[in-house]
Order: structure tokens, then C-alpha cells, then sequence
């Protein structure tokens, strides 16, 4: 959203520049509302089909058949 929130307010001033104030901050800044409800929009009806889940850390791994027991965290070397 933040890129998104940047080029708006980018254009939002460079029309404000070269139309000499007829597209002054104070007229126009519904439009960055208009930005971010849009991309609020689009990321709630997209698809999820197809993204990565979150990852998950492993489980730990047993250790060996006759090997020492691991030693309680922050003991170690």
C-alpha cells in the first residue's frame, strides 16, 4: 500500500505544478482515500489460490538410538 500511497501523492503535486493550483492538496486529498480504499478492496477479493502459506518451523528431529540427550537450551556450546 505504501507505494501506492507514494506515486498518488506524486501525482496528486505534479498536477498541482503544472496546472497552476486548480489541483491544490486541499481539493484533492479524497483521492489518496480513494487510493487506499481500492487497495484495501483488491487484497480482500484476490484469490488465494496458488500463494505460499506461511512457513512453519520444523519439528525437531529425534535423536539417535543410544545417542546423548540433547542438553536444555542456553547449556549448549
Amino acid at each position: 500500500m505504501g507505494p501506492a500511497i507514494v506515486i498518488a501523492l506524486g501525482v496528486l503535486f505534479l498536477l498541482h505544478e503544472l496546472r497552476g493550483g486548480m489541483f491544490d492538496f486541499g481539493n484533492t486529498w479524497p483521492v489518496l482515500l480513494v487510493v487506499i480504499g481500492a487497495i484495501r478492496l483488491a487484497s480482500a477479493v484476490a484469490p488465494m489460490d496458488g500463494h505460499i502459506s506461511p512457513v512453519t518451523a520444523p519439528s525437531p528431529v529425534p535423536p539417535l538410538p543410544g545417542a546423548p540427550p540433547n542438553p536444555p537450551p542456553g547449556q549448549g556450546f
